[in-house]
């Protein structure tokens, strides 16, 4: 069976002063790009964006979800738009994530002013959980897990904060909705707990889906890859699909193509190098890079807490990518350095060819 892909390529400053066919808007958002790698049977080809149809039915089908724009997400009171990259800022109320494990332990009151104070810096939405997801981490009990979020969640809800639930569990995902969170992340993309997705689907809220290479025993075992780009692909849009056929409306799902999840650090360079190619899903895109080991071991071992030169460089390249959503710790870091990026694209896209 042929595998077909198609990455985006040639990304332009402005659209203007190219003839009409030559470019494309990517997934609706700032960014436009005049050529695709093909991908064909593992083979590149570099081929202009106005010869896609000369590619046959699956590429226009591709062109369409690459260049659809992906519906703003209307949350209660709140909107979370994809037009643009936004940030999600990460809580954890866990003695042992590996950056920020112990801070906000058994203290909602303070993860909540700690909350507050991203959303103030630019974050659009709190991420939070209540179990690491470390190598090695231990197991924690779902009641366990729901009496750390829980609070949280309630304490943010109430003044109007925008919530996701970074959870594996279907307990802690209905009480932790029931509480205010508005979306679910689950790094084992609905498959650890066989009630998550019935819990979602119910609840007609946004789920993030991971990739893992093997969900439902923990987010870092596999076997590696012969190609991990692809087969990173394939396996998110078959989760997709069966998502949906469990009663999810595909517009309320994004994905993540887990990096540092099962993965080598050339396995996760290839991925950052290639996200474009993710767009082909018809998905809004996160990407959580933040502080992760891969940093560390392209600079010294430096340790999670001096990470930001390297997660700031790894924001702006999902940015730069089309990544609508980045998962951070340093949220005022990176939303200023989103900012001065926008205004780079703003200036390229005002000005008259």
């Amino acid at each position: 069976m042929t595998s077909f892909y198609l990455r985006p390529a040639h990304f332009v400053d402005t659209p203007v002063g190219h003839p009409d066919g030559t470019v494309a808007r990517l997934a609706g958002g700032m960014l436009w790009f005049a050529a695709y790698d093909v991908i064909e049977d593992g083979l590149r080809r570099t081929v202009p964006v106005a010869d896609v149809a000369t590619l046959g039915d699956h590429a226009q089908v591709l062109h369409a979800a690459i260049t659809a724009p992906r519906p703003a997400l209307t949350l209660g009171d709140r909107t979370l738009r994809f037009d643009q990259p936004q940030v999600a800022g990460i809580l954890n109320v866990t003695p042992d994530s590996f950056s920020d494990g112990g801070a906000h332990l058994d203290d909602p009151d303070g993860a909540a002013a700690a909350a507050t104070d991203m959303l103030a810096a630019g974050a659009a939405l709190i991420d939070l959980g209540g179990e690491s997801t470390r190598p090695g981490a231990p197991l924690v009990w779902e009641e366990d897990e729901a009496k750390r979020v829980v609070p949280v969640v309630e304490r943010l809800a109430a003044s109007g904060a925008l919530v996701s639930i970074d959870t594996r569990k279907a307990l802690v995902m209905e009480r932790a909705l029931a509480g205010g969170a508005r979306i679910v992340n689950d790094v084992s993309a609905l498959l650890w707990d066989t009630r998550s997705l019935e819990v979602v689907a119910k609840a007609g809220c946004p789920v993030v889906l991971m990739h893992s290479p093997q969900p439902a025993k923990g987010p870092h075992g596999g076997d590696g890859y012969r190609d991990v780009v692809t087969e990173v692909f394939d396996w998110l849009e078959t989760r997709i699909a069966a998502v949906v056929a469990g009663g999810v409306d595909r517009s309320r799902i994004i994905v993540d193509p887990g990096i540092g999840f099962g993965k080598t650090l050339a396995d996760n360079l290839a991925l950052l190098n290639d996200l474009p190619i993710f767009h082909g899903l018809g998905c809004p895109i996160m990407l959580g890079v933040s502080r992760k080991r891969m940093i560390g071991a392209l600079s010294n071992e430096a340790p999670a807490t001096e990470r930001l030169g390297g997660s700031i460089a790894l924001a702006i390249k999902g940015v730069e990518a089309g990544v609508q959503l980045l998962r951070v710790h340093d949220v005022a870091e990176t939303v200023q350095a989103i900012r001065v990026w926008r205004g780079l694209r703003d200036q390229a896209l005002t000005r008259r060819s």
